[in-house]
């Protein structure tokens, strides 16, 4: 099976066929730096990672453009309600989100550009939309004729005169229609971010800056527009017409994630129940949140929960526990993730809109084989399982011995060569015990070893331990 992928321009989903043969260049939105991030936000991180990862392992060279919105009329709300420069808000809560991304195991993208470095380009683009009829300016203020451009409301499959009229400017007078959207405010005060410009001192507006940004890095045309599904309308609406009009293709596949949600509502700020990512660390390891959000399919809402959270972070310490016994007992050497030894049912369901719960399915078969393989001593079998695990892990960031967990697994393994010198003395006197028939003893040194969240298994070949959870 082929690669095929939602559009979201189309409703359907379709072969993924690229510009260039073994190249993709693909445009994410990324944050608008105004607060912490929430799990929310850093799901369409993840989910755009794994595409990325995934068309890497299918042999493509990915080029990445995930942007930084450090100009923004909620950053300078912002700003305004901490009392500090709004550069300063946006450079914070930056760092916050690339921390966030990090954690979570995303790979960086090959270009990160951040919307104030770029203003260039913006007033090119606006200079090109004045000359080609699609936009006027206003005192300063330079707003797109939505009525110009007839394909208006197509990608998010509405018709313009059901259309509210935009958020960013509903009452100007000025507009030749109320849905008209701005792509340069004037500067209203002179202490207020401004730019240069041939209309005056202003700023861009938001969705200016992810034409012009995705344009310079990615050029005219290019493969895939991601970013979550509340972008739809109005800010991919706009950027679609706002760069077909200029006389750019722009993007050939939109793909869209869906929403975290809490009690039904999607999560936001605006709600009050955002869960901000380092919180939610508090309570699970990152690896483990990240198999949280990657274990859903990207088009599905995903209900935010405690339990299911638990529930999740248990799923994973199961697979991780299968890949350390099979190290440990197999004595397998550690060497990177195959993947030429994916199996095909996996690569199907990856190729299929990235369909990871029946990839999951693929994974979790495969873990129980490998287990059954160690328990039966089947030493060939339970090194075969291991890999393909390891390699399905890889495909989806988990797995436990491949960067950036690996670097956390060093030390863990210092702490469990100590443990298990620890335990080992335990059992062999809880095994002396037992030989002198002194049962009591025995079941005392059993209780004290259960109480400290260790599972004794009595095996044919003698007894073996691990941590609660990971059986």
């Amino acid at each position: 099976m082929t690669l095929r992928l939602h559009d979201t321009a189309t409703r359907t989903v379709r072969e993924f066929v690229p510009i260039n043969d073994g190249q993709v260049r693909m445009y994410q939105c990324g944050a608008t730096v105004q607060s912490a991030p929430h799990v929310g936000h850093v799901r369409s991180g993840v989910a755009f990672d794994l595409l990325s990862r995934w068309l890497r392992i299918s042999g493509y060279d990915v080029v990445l453009c995930r942007n930084v919105t450090d100009i923004d009329d909620k950053i300078l709300a912002k700003a305004q309600e901490e009392g500090r420069p709004w550069w300063a808000v946006a450079t914070h809560y930056e760092r916050m989100f690339q921390r966030a991304y990090e954690l979570l195991g995303c790979e960086p993208p090959t270009v990160e550009p951040r919307a104030t470095g770029h203003v260039t380009q913006m007033v090119d683009m606006i200079s090109e939309l004045i000359d080609a009829g699609h936009a006027y300016n206003e005192d300063g203020d330079v707003y797109f004729d939505v009525r110009s451009y007839q394909e208006y409301g197509a990608l998010s499959g509405q018709n313009i005169d059901d259309l509210l009229p935009a958020a960013d400017s509903a009452t100007d007078p000025r507009k030749s229609d109320p849905r008209d959207f701005a792509l340069w405010k004037a500067a209203k005060t002179p202490d207020e971010p401004q730019w240069p410009t041939p209309w005056g001192h202003g700023r861009p507006g938001w969705h200016l800056e992810c034409s012009a940004m995705a344009q310079a890095y990615l050029g005219s045309q290019f493969d895939i527009h991601g970013g979550g599904l509340d972008l739809v309308f109005p800010h991919h609406e706009n950027e679609l017409a706002q760069s077909r009009a200029a006389g750019h293709q722009f993007a050939n596949y939109w793909l869209h994630n869906a929403w975290v949600t809490t009690a039904g509502e999607k999560m936001s700020k605006s709600l009050g129940n955002s869960l901000v990512v380092e919180e939610v660390l508090k309570r699970v390891r990152p690896v483990e949140l990240r198999w949280y959000l990657v274990a859903a399919h990207y088009r599905s809402n995903l209900e935010f929960s405690e339990q299911a959270l638990v529930e999740s972070a248990a799923s994973y310490q199961r697979v991780e526990g299968f890949v350390t016994r099979a190290v440990e007992q197999a004595g397998i050497a550690i060497v990177p993730p195959d993947p030429s030894v994916l199996p095909v049912e996996f690569v199907d369901a990856m190729n299929d809109d990235l369909g990871v719960p029946a990839a999951l399915a693929v994974l979790h078969e495969t873990v129980t084989a490998g287990n059954r393989a160690l328990a039966d001593s089947d030493a060939d079998t339970a090194t075969l399982a291991l890999s393909r695990v390891r390699a399905m892990l890889d495909v989806l960031g988990v797995d436990p011995l491949s960067a950036p967990w690996n670097t956390q697994a060093g030390a863990d393994g210092q702490l469990r060569e100590a443990l298990d010198s620890l335990v080992r003395s335990e059992l062999e006197a809880r095994q002396s015990a037992r030989q002198e028939r002194d049962f009591d003893t025995a079941d005392v040194i059993r209780d004290r070893i259960a109480s400290a969240g260790i599972v004794v298994e009595d095996t044919a070949d003698g007894a073996r331990w691990s941590l609660a959870g990971e059986s």
